[in-house]
């Protein structure tokens, strides 16, 4: 998986606006990061660029939304409780069009 691009705040603030009327598309059970929750991650990322995963009771949520991040090639745009908001650009028909200061 490539790396995720680095973003500046104003940028993440965008897509956290973006991300606020979404409703999560995955969740993360007790079991965790596990192989079937990264590709369930990564097919709604090439849908829809722009998602929220919701996470069950982790012991640690921010350790776990860096490794949803890491493990799919996604920004991390958020945590607010446990939901993770994640953005990675579709690589050929970008839906999102991040704001660029000069």
């Amino acid at each position: 998986m490539p790396k995720a691009p680095t973003l500046a705040g104003y940028q993440l603030k965008y897509l956290r606006g973006l991300a606020h009327d979404l409703e999560a598309v995955v969740q993360v059970g007790d079991k965790g990061v596990t192989p079937a929750v990264i590709k369930a991650v990564d097919v709604a990322l090439d849908t829809h660029e722009l998602i929220k995963v919701r996470m069950r009771e982790p012991p640690d949520k921010k350790a776990m939304a860096a490794a949803l991040a890491e493990q799919s090639g996604a920004v991390l745009c958020g945590l607010i409780g446990h939901t993770v908001i994640l953005y990675r650009r579709h690589p050929e028909e970008p839906k999102i069009h991040v704001p660029k200061r000069a």
